[in-house]
């Protein structure tokens, strides 16, 4: 749903074919999550995207994922490395061919990085974050992006946390979350 359409609680009943409670419920969370607003006596609406949402998003990811990189290179266990391995393997393939593609990679790879760190609390707030951010993302999937970078970016990252190396992790994702801010900083003055 784009920025500012009004949300219609019957219609979602309908195409989802669930009752008004569940449909409620989902609705508070997406509020509590600052995806919708609700207004009362006029409805529900998908809330506005801006340059202020965006760096203040990114001012809590790349402190925060910066830190959860560097945990995970330090925590790093058997089944965490395997996954993480694999996810290198996809990169190094060459099978990231479209923004479609990238966007669907780069969520595993926040996510297994998130879990790798071992922090259930930090996992959580990360994840909010990250799909406010995806939310941002979507509305740039038709524009050209950095996508050779950003695999390079993604490589860099997952070879410094498979090396135990912490900083250099710590590094690689600030850096991998500040550029992406850039993108679509950039886009969204376009608009």
């Amino acid at each position: 749903m784009p920025p500012g359409s009004v949300v219609n609680e019957a219609r979602l009943r309908a195409d989802l074919s669930i009752g008004r409670t569940p449909i409620r419920e989902a609705l508070q969370r997406l509020a509590h999550e600052n995806l919708v607003r609700s207004v009362p006596h006029r409805g529900t609406f998908v809330t506005d995207v801006n340059i202020t949402d965006l760096a203040r998003i990114t001012e809590v990811r790349v402190v925060l994922e910066g830190c959860a990189a560097h945990l995970a290179a330090e925590r790093l266990g058997a089944a965490d490395r395997a996954a993480i391995s694999e996810l290198l393997d996809v990169l190094q393939a060459g099978r990231v061919t479209d923004q479609r593609d990238l966007m669907k990679l780069d969520q595993e790879i926040h996510r297994r990085i998130y879990r790798a760190a071992r922090n259930s609390l930090l996992e959580g707030t990360l994840e909010r974050y990250f799909n406010l951010s995806l939310r941002l993302w979507y509305l740039v999937l038709d524009h050209e992006v950095r996508l050779l970078e950003a695999v390079e970016e993604h490589t860099e990252l997952l070879r410094a946390v498979l090396a135990g190396d912490g900083a250099r992790a710590e590094r690689c994702m600030s850096n991998h979350v500040s550029g992406f801010e850039l993108e679509i900083r950039k886009v969204l003055v376009e608009r």
